[in-house]
């Protein structure tokens, strides 16, 4: 196993750090402008010098960048100018769009292999997993990428503990997300890593964001996929949706479905890729999430509302669904 990088210890009031996003083209525009946005935002709030530099980077050698939107970003310096100046990096941010996922630089992935040894921490916007992965710093480490190509990136690396669900994962010194606006998510904890969970709230705040996501939350919710569901499942799902203080075990369902346990667990793996039980859970966590943010209710309250007869038990399943405690994510979200 591979010996795990220093974690990212906390920024002095007075230390200036380097953030460099690598933008490989064609880049989508907001993997790029979100996270830059979230630096910019940081050095506007900050009491204090400025604690970020931040830098555009091109794989050169011109600076102008094309989108997949259709207009250009002009770099501040080229991979040339990295080489030639040899200026430490604190944070690296590869970002990259759909269209370059076949045709991903050489010369770029070169210069992060040899270059990320020496950086504080290694990230990626969406498509820039892919970035990461071929220059072997996602072996065996759990990684992210948008939903739609979490499937191509663990099968074109099989070294890569892929994981679709996160809108961004940290492992060690490593950093991915799942790209568009979770790029302004991920962002946002890098510098509440650097500056405290103050400043990127109030970041948050003045990006008019509806929430700051944390790591652990899903790409899209049970809701949204459940639309492309087809209808042998709907209904039952739409069940628990509404009886979630129920004993929603595996036979209790199959009963409800008039089917058999192992006809229903096919029909869970074949339409959501899931088994019930994972379903259930799901599920009532993110119910469980909207409650804390509401607010007015103790946890113990909400846990027996939901299914869970100990809150302990819930506590659990909630760290390791969404990375933090029902408590933290109360103080973070709650009205």
């Amino acid at each position: 196993m591979k010996k795990r990088t220093t974690e990212a210890k906390p920024l002095a009031r007075t230390t200036r750090r380097r953030v460099v996003i690598l933008a490989l083209p064609p880049v989508d525009a907001l993997d790029v402008v979100g996270p830059a946005e979230v630096f910019a935002y940081a050095n506007q709030l900050h009491d204090g010098p400025a604690p970020y530099l931040l830098e555009l980077v091109a794989p050169g050698p011109d600076v102008h960048l094309a989108t997949e939107a259709g207009f250009g970003l002009t770099a501040r310096h080229t991979l040339k100018d990295e080489t030639r100046g040899g200026r430490p990096i604190d944070t690296l941010i590869v970002a990259t769009g759909f269209g370059a996922i076949d045709r991903l630089d050489p010369v770029a992935i070169d210069w992060i292999r040899r270059r990320a040894p020496g950086i504080r921490r290694v990230c990626s916007i969406c498509v820039g997993a892919f970035a990461l992965a071929e220059a072997g710093l996602l072996d065996r480490r759990r990684a992210t990428t948008h939903w739609r190509l979490a499937d191509q990136l663990a099968e074109r690396f099989s070294h890569v503990d892929v994981d679709p669900t996160p809108i961004w994962v940290k492992d060690g010194n490593v950093y991915t997300s799942a790209g568009i606006s979770s790029g302004i998510d991920l962002a946002l904890a890098l510098v509440g890593e650097d500056l405290g969970d103050t400043v990127a709230l109030n970041i948050a705040r003045n990006l008019v964001l509806f929430l700051r996501r944390p790591g652990g939350q899903a790409q899209f919710s049970v809701a949204l996929r459940n639309q492309a569901m087809s209808s042998e499942l709907s209904n039952l799902c739409v069940w628990i949706g509404e009886h979630l203080d129920h004993d929603l075990t595996v036979e209790r369902l199959a009963d409800r479905q008039a089917t058999s346990v192992r006809t229903l667990i096919r029909l869970f793996q074949r339409e959501l890729k899931t088994t019930p039980a994972k379903y259930v859970e799901e599920v009532r966590l993110e119910a469980i999430g909207r409650a804390l943010e509401r607010g007015g209710l103790a946890i113990d309250d909400i846990a027996r509302r939901h299914g869970y007869h100990s809150v302990d038990v819930l506590r659990k399943a909630f760290i390791r669904r969404f990375g933090v405690s029902p408590k933290d994510y109360a103080l973070r979200f709650s009205a």
